[in-house]
């Protein structure tokens, strides 16, 4: 009998999400098994809003941004009785195994369905790059660039009007859209939760920038570490400069996913369904030494993952 496997996003939508949705039906269909697209995350398990997947169910969808079967988070779930509810969903439908893309949260669902006999295995959707067990994180790349883009547009007012624009990228409570967009950019200064720092030290960087004559200035602001506008209006108080705070926002989870997004995508989606295809769960794909590879969820979690120092100092030396 064909092995029947389910596939949901959850959490936080991320470019290329669509991309592993489509390479887990396809890989799927091409075994011989049947596919659910299981919507709106777990509350779909719970509440029966499942479909069934065909090759035309997801034709047409890899350049597309966000998720074509929805996502959303689930505190039921978080319970035995969600659990149970959602277990007893599988087994109606005779799924045997779910792909869960998502972050953190999604995967502590998935190792909760795994050990009550689901096999689950997550792969890494989240523009904040901010799980531990992976290099990349699906959705980063395009995230970045959608945010390098932006920085680059509001550059060119800031230069027009002799300012310092303070912009604010999302990343929750990681660094890393920030470090690296910063990087790319060429701003004058980098703040994120993962390194202290001192205001005044920016402030004199950008007086003496301005000094050798420069007049326009970017600072780049993770969302975790909030105050953006009392930043900006600290800036402007010791410089002398008119600052300006932008906040860049969910346009970052939007819009057509890169090429690595798409690429790394079809590679954990199809990697996924091998998985399952062997009676494998509780793992979760991702990314080491640039190549695909799967971990225990449970140890994936536990792991800690280094901040990107390396960005962060060429961002933050001086040298005007």
């Amino acid at each position: 009998m064909a092995m029947t496997i389910g596939v949901l996003t959850s959490g936080g939508d991320a470019p290329g999400m669509n991309a592993a949705v489509r390479a887990v039906t396809r890989t799927a269909l091409s075994k011989g098994m049947k596919v659910y697209g299981i919507r709106r995350g777990y509350n779909g398990l719970i509440n029966g809003d499942i479909v069934e997947l065909n090759a035309r169910s997801v034709s047409g969808i890899i350049q597309r941004g966000g998720t074509c079967i929805y996502t959303a988070r689930c505190d039921e779930f978080r319970y035995e009785e969600g659990l149970q509810k959602a277990k007893a969903k599988c087994e109606e439908l005779g799924i045997e195994g779910i792909v869960v893309v998502g972050g953190d949260g999604s995967f502590r669902g998935a190792a909760d369905l795994s050990a009550r006999g689901i096999n689950c295995i997550g792969l890494p959707g989240t523009i904040d790059n901010d799980i531990q067990c992976t290099e990349y994180t699906i959705g980063y790349d395009t995230a970045l660039n959608t945010a390098m883009e932006m920085i680059d547009k509001l550059r060119d007012t800031a230069e027009s009007h002799d300012r310092c624009t303070v912009v604010e990228v999302m990343g929750r409570n990681a660094g890393y859209i920030a470090v690296n967009v910063a990087c790319a950019v060429g701003a004058e200064a980098v703040i994120t939760l993962e390194v202290p720092y001192d205001l005044d030290k920016i402030c004199a960087d950008i007086t003496e920038a301005k000094t050798s004559g420069k007049n326009h200035y970017i600072v780049v602001v993770a969302e975790g570490v909030g105050n953006s506008e009392k930043i900006a209006k600290e800036i402007q108080e010791k410089t002398g400069i008119e600052s300006r705070t932008t906040i860049l926002g969910h346009v970052q989870r939007g819009g057509s996913p890169t090429v690595r997004d798409r690429v790394v995508a079809t590679q954990m989606g199809c990697y996924a369904v091998e998985l399952l295809e062997k009676g494998i769960g509780n793992r979760v794909v991702g990314m080491k030494d640039n190549k695909i590879y799967d971990v225990d969820i449970q140890e994936a979690l536990a792991m800690k993952k280094p901040f990107e120092m390396d960005v962060y100092n060429a961002v933050n030396m001086t040298a005007f």
